[in-house]
């Protein structure tokens, strides 16, 4: 094992666990974040998530983030997922120079225009029906255009297997959500990778959390509205980065991008947070529980301020200490505790220490910038 080994395995156990801090104290982030370290192998789904993006984009290439849960009963998009979104976008722009494609229900799209704007990228916007007869036509219509190389749902509704979307207590709210999922499903056939980031499994791309979320999250296995599908989404990402806000995984993968690449500017900001949030109400976009107010899931934005500044904080000190520290690390990897896997690969816990996934090969994005 190397410094830069250990540096990026703990870094990243720091993002997944800042991204995952349980404000509530109900558990369910726990609960989704076992599942998806499951399908990460054990690897932080922060670092997981960043290698995959920054192996696969270069210069130039389109992505295409979809976005967007419309809230019951008040018929309004809510700040999580747009703002996250537009987040991501912003560091994918400065450490990669890609063009962003926002997919959102009509009540996001004037948000996401004001939020490309405001974080200093140009972006494209397209509303996507909520008409399910008409998705697999407007699917198709995106799709014939230039091919994106990467397609990312952040809060983005999910149908189930019976086709029924469901709200966090398992209502159906089909007539309310675009169904965008439909592209993303077309996409990933097409072979386009995928990433999802969501905070419940009722989103776009989560279902590949599969009988875990149905065991252990409500409703996600027995809904409230009778269609007998239960709330947990049917479309599976090929990555999934679970956080107890969705738009504080796109933070963590933000701040991993920014140490993998060794380039601060592409680090969100607490400032940018208040502006954005300040931007999207108004816009029209609420908090969950119904209020125009700078919040994210009932987290005001204090709480939002300083998750960012202890992610950024900590890639800094990383990296500004990465040689006064090396001695320490030496010496702490020759102790021997960082040995054996936390995990084996069908999810069983280990004992005694563990040791961390394979550092990037040689080649790839994020080793080169390690001259690896």
């Amino acid at each position: 094992m190397t410094q830069m080994e250990l540096t990026r395995y703990s870094l990243g156990k720091t993002f997944d666990n800042l991204m995952n801090i349980d404000p509530r104290g109900y558990g369910v982030c726990a609960i989704l974040y076992d599942g998806a370290l499951e399908l990460s192998g054990g690897d932080p789904l922060t670092m997981h998530a960043a290698d995959r993006l920054l192996s696969v984009l270069k210069e130039g290439d389109r992505v295409c983030i979809i976005t967007g849960f419309v809230l019951h009963p008040f018929n309004k998009q809510e700040t999580d997922g747009p703002v996250g979104a537009a987040a991501l976008a912003r560091t994918l722009v400065r450490a990669r120079g890609v063009k962003p494609v926002f997919i959102v229900p009509e009540e996001a799209g004037p948000a996401m225009e004001r939020l490309s704007a405001l974080m200093e990228f140009s972006a494209e916007t397209l509303v996507f029906t909520k008409d399910a007869v008409k998705a697999s036509q407007e699917a198709d219509r995106i799709a014939r255009g230039k091919s994106p190389a990467f397609c990312i749902a952040i809060e983005a509704a999910g149908a189930n297997s019976r086709g029924v979307y469901h709200n966090a207590l398992g209502i159906d709210v089909s007539a309310l959500e675009a169904k965008s999922d439909v592209l993303f499903n077309r996409l990933q056939k097409e072979g386009v990778p995928t990433l999802a980031i969501g905070d419940l499994g009722n989103e776009c791309g989560m279902g590949a959390l599969g009988s875990h979320a149905a065991r252990y999250i409500p409703y996600a296995a027995e809904c409230s509205c009778g269609c007998g599908g239960g709330a947990a989404a049917l479309s599976r990402a090929d990555t999934v980065l679970t956080a107890t806000v969705s738009n504080w995984g796109a933070w963590g993968i933000a701040s991993a991008i920014a140490w993998l690449t060794r380039d601060l500017r592409a680090l969100y900001s607490p400032e940018l947070e208040e502006r954005a949030l300040g931007a999207a109400n108004e816009c029209g976009l609420i908090d969950m529980y119904g209020k125009a107010i700078p919040a994210v899931d009932g987290m005001d934005i204090e709480k939002n301020k300083a998750i960012i500044t202890l992610m950024n904080g900590s890639v800094q000190s990383a990296l500004e200490l990465e040689g006064t520290c090396r001695v320490w690390f030496e010496k702490t990897i020759a102790g021997g505790f960082f040995t054996f896997l936390p995990r084996d690969r069908s999810g069983k816990k280990g004992g005694g220490g563990f040791e961390t996934p394979a550092f990037p090969s040689a080649g790839t994005p994020a080793a080169a910038a390690f001259g690896i």
